[in-house]
């Protein structure tokens, strides 16, 4: 898909109460398709919410550029840029109703009424609000007045929809139920979407591409599967979803870590310092692999989480088994199989 919007070595830095200077953007060099879903996922402190209001204009930036469909918009206000941001309170009205609220900036705008209310219901009916246009904000639920929020953003029709946490309010269920309604709006859109967020599964879940940050960098950026299952660095490994990591040497296709343990790794795998990745869902409890005892279980329903001290030392490994009859529990001895092909191994990264 084509590039829509392109940043280029943008650099932001704030100054501590302290007199102390920190860098929010270092060097941010990132593109959004035209289209695309992107989420900025990161710890907080990271620059995922100063890159956002840099794209909206909310924030000006030292140095770099920013442009939109070939515009340069590094130095236009909010309102010049083709842009609109849900923000993670809503912001609503509480006096006005729904449809006035998501009209509101139509009606600043000089439109005429009969253009607004055929705009503003067009809006709400993509959003499944069409109904309730004359209630006021208190008589929604937190996940109607998320949609009255989204129709606001989007009845303009702008080029680029800009999203801070804007599912964080919302109960667990609720939440999952609106990352998949807000992916299946986008696509119906055909709106590019930037959306921020510090939960992983919010970003597994909805993005056509990851950018991970850390400390004002972009620490990697892809698809979904890519991030979680290819971590680049130590960091993302650990920041996306639950990991094991055996750091080491390897020697003939198999990693040796300082405590002894070994990690057979997929063939062909050069020599040298190392860190082998394996998610908790890629061991079973078998016959032949790493044998261990389990400290802990978690039981969560169709899933048993354990924890279990290997024989060889070192920290504990995860591990995802399936709640059976004969589940192993605290204490007893299992042995975890695993794929070598199906082990990260980040080359130089001990």
């Amino acid at each position: 898909m084509p590039d829509l919007l392109t940043i280029a070595a943008a650099r932001r830095a704030f100054t501590t109460p302290e007199g102390k200077t920190f860098q929010a953007l270092d060097g941010i060099d990132l593109t959004v398709g035209d289209g695309e879903f992107v989420t900025l996922l990161g710890p907080s402190g990271c620059g995922k919410t100063t890159l956002l209001r840099a794209i909206a204009g909310f924030e000006q930036i030292d140095s770099g550029s920013i442009t939109l469909d070939g515009r340069d918009l590094t130095r236009l206000a909010p309102h010049q840029r083709p842009v609109n941001t849900v923000f993670q309170s809503y912001a609503l009205f509480p006096h006005m109703t729904v449809a006035r609220n998501v009209g509101y900036a139509l009606e600043v705008r000089g439109m005429a009424r009969s253009d607004r209310e055929r705009w503003v219901a067009d809006a709400l009916d993509k959003v499944g609000l069409g109904d309730l246009g004359t209630r006021k904000p208190s008589q929604l639920s937190g996940g109607q007045r998320q949609r009255v929020a989204l129709a606001r953003a989007i009845v303009a029709e702008p080029r680029l929809l800009l999203l801070d946490e804007p599912l964080s309010a919302l109960d667990r269920n609720l939440r999952q139920a609106m990352q998949i309604e807000l992916k299946d709006l986008q696509h119906r859109l055909g709106i590019a979407f930037v959306f921020v967020t510090h939960d992983q599964e919010e970003a597994l879940t909805m993005s056509d591409r990851i950018v991970v940050m850390r400390s004002g960098r972009i620490e990697q950026a892809g698809a979904p599967r890519d991030i979680f299952r290819r971590p680049a660095t130590r960091f993302v490994a650990e920041f996306i979803g639950e990991t094991n990591l055996f750091a080491g040497r390897v020697q003939n296709g198999t990693l040796v870590t300082d405590a002894g343990q070994r990690i057979d790794l997929p063939a062909g795998t050069p020599e040298g310092l190392a860190t082998a990745v394996l998610r908790p869902t890629d061991f079973a409890l078998g016959t032949s692999g790493i044998p261990g005892r389990v400290t802990r279980a978690v039981y969560l329903g169709a899933d048993l989480h354990l924890h279990v001290a290997p024989d060889s030392g070192g920290p504990d490994i995860g591990v995802v088994a399936r709640d059976a009859a004969n589940a192993p529990r605290n204490g007893d001895r299992v042995t975890l199989a695993y794929d070598p092909a199906s082990v990260h191994v980040m080359a130089g990264v001990a």
